[in-house]
C-alpha cells in the first residue's frame, strides 16, 4: 500500500518539480528513441543490400573456385600461401550513448598475388581476387550487423524506460499532484470561510 504523502505546499512543490524532470527525461528517452530508429533503418537498408551482393559474391566465387579446382587440380598448397588478414582495426562511435562499432580496412588497389606463378592459372587468380572480395564484403557486412543488433538492443531499454515515465511514474506523480492540490484548495476555502466568521462576530460586536 503506497505511503501517504503529507498534504503540504512544500511536498506539492517537490512534486511538482518530480513531475518536470520526469517529463523532461519521457521527451529526451522519446526523442533518443526516434533517432536511434532512424539510425537503424538506414542500416537495415543497407545490410539488405549487403546480404544480396555478399550472396552473389559467394555464388560466384564457389563457381570460380571449382572452375580452379578443375584446371589446376586441388589448390589447398597454394592456398595455404595465402596470408592472414592484418590490415583490419576496430573502432567506435557513439550515436545517442550507443557504441557502434567501425571497420577499418583500406582495400589494396593493385593488390600483389601472394602466390607464385608455377602451377598456377589465372582461374585461380580470378578466385583469389573474388573472395578478397568476399572478405571486404563480410567486414562491411560484419559492421553493419553488429550496429543494428546495438541499435535494436538500445531501442528496446529505451522504450521501456519512455514507456515506464509515461504509464507509470507521470500518471502517479499527476495524480499526487491534483490529490494535494484539492486538499490545500479544500483548507484555504476553510480558512477564507472562517476568517469571514471571525470578521463578522468582530464587526457584530463592535456594534
Amino acid at each position: 500500500m503506497p505511503t501517504q504523502i503529507p498534504m503540504t505546499k512544500g511536498n506539492l512543490l517537490r512534486l511538482k518539480h518530480s513531475y518536470d524532470l520526469a517529463k523532461n527525461g519521457y521527451d529526451l528517452m522519446d526523442r533518443k528513441r526516434n533517432i536511434l530508429i532512424k539510425e537503424m533503418m538506414e542500416m537495415v537498408e543497407k545490410v539488405k543490400v549487403l546480404r544480396k551482393e555478399i550472396t552473389e559474391a559467394y555464388h560466384l566465387g564457389y563457381y570460380l573456385l571449382q572452375q580452379a579446382n578443375m584446371s589446376s587440380g586441388i589448390i589447398q598448397s597454394i592456398a595455404e600461401q595465402v596470408t592472414l588478414e592484418e590490415d583490419v582495426e576496430l573502432t567506435y562511435r557513439s550515436v545517442m550513448g550507443v557504441e557502434i562499432p567501425n571497420v577499418l580496412y583500406t582495400p589494396k588497389e593493385n593488390r600483389e598475388i601472394p602466390y607464385g606463378l608455377q602451377n598456377t592459372s589465372s582461374r585461380i587468380d580470378e578466385a583469389y581476387l573474388q573472395f578478397q572480395k568476399i572478405k571486404e564484403l563480410s567486414y562491411t557486412l560484419a559492421e553493419v550487423d553488429n550496429a543494428v543488433y546495438r541499435l535494436a538492443s538500445s531501442i528496446a531499454q529505451t522504450q521501456k524506460r519512455a514507456n515506464a515515465l509515461k504509464n507509470v511514474v507521470l500518471p502517479r506523480l499527476s495524480s499526487q499532484i491534483q490529490r494535494i492540490s484539492a486538499s490545500l484548495e479544500e483548507k484555504e476555502r476553510e480558512e477564507f470561510s472562517r476568517l469571514k466568521v471571525i470578521k463578522a462576530q468582530k464587526e457584530k460586536q463592535v456594534l
